[in-house]
């Protein structure tokens, strides 16, 4: 029988308690500049000199995205309710990118004014754009923090796939004052250390899928 991915109900929705913190996956070249300026969007980010570890065929659809009602999708900063998602997985395992951390940040973010929540990828069409943090709970709390997103029907798959990347999007910039630690593999604890000796880091080779 086949199984259509976009009537499947939702198992379990995100309550405001489940989110101790949110993630942003980046280069451990951005830091200093993250640690100073806090997390840009793609268009402030753009006139700073950094490590991009965007995905270019991605990075293309969502330039031409807007958030419906409000700005373009480019002039929102973009976290990740849990940074080991597929973006993670092609850069870590299919790119072996070695220079990746995860930025931690507050879950207060959600609380900026004009933020806003995405049931999914920002980039699919498919993808929901909700009021944060109200609408909080229209998102799939299974899906969100799988453990895996594999499925052998391809379409579900793709679904997952899709909901494990559910974003928090913040207008312009998130503020420094938010950074709450980092997560880094065990090589990286001294880097990070000696560009902000006041950041908390933590070795979490899980998020790495390590």
């Amino acid at each position: 029988m086949l199984i259509n991915p976009w009537v499947i109900q939702r198992s379990s929705t995100v309550q405001r308690s489940r989110v101790s913190e949110l993630h942003y996956i980046t280069s451990l070249k951005n830091l200093g500049s993250i640690a100073s300026r806090g997390v840009l969007s793609h268009t402030l980010a753009a006139d700073l000199e950094h490590e991009s570890v965007a995905l270019e065929s991605v990075q293309d659809i969502r330039e031409g995205k807007t958030v419906p009602g409000q700005g373009k999708l480019h002039e929102y900063a973009n976290l990740y309710f849990d940074a080991r998602n597929p973006m993670m997985y092609t850069l870590r395992v299919g790119d072996q990118r070695s220079d990746l951390i995860v930025v931690r940040i507050a879950h207060e973010a959600m609380d900026i004014e004009g933020a806003v929540l995405t049931d999914g990828n920002a980039a699919s069409g498919t993808t929901r754009f909700l009021e944060s943090p109200r609408q909080l709970d229209q998102i799939d709390d299974e899906r969100t923090f799988a453990v895996s997103w594999d499925h052998d029907n391809p379409f579900v798959k793709a679904e997952r796939k899709r909901q494990r990347c559910a974003e928090v999007l913040v207008p312009n910039v998130v503020p420094s004052s938010m950074l709450i630690g980092c997560y880094v593999e065990r090589r990286q604890v001294a880097l990070c250390q000696s560009v902000y000796p006041d950041f908390p880091v933590e070795v979490n080779s899980y998020v790495f899928f390590r």
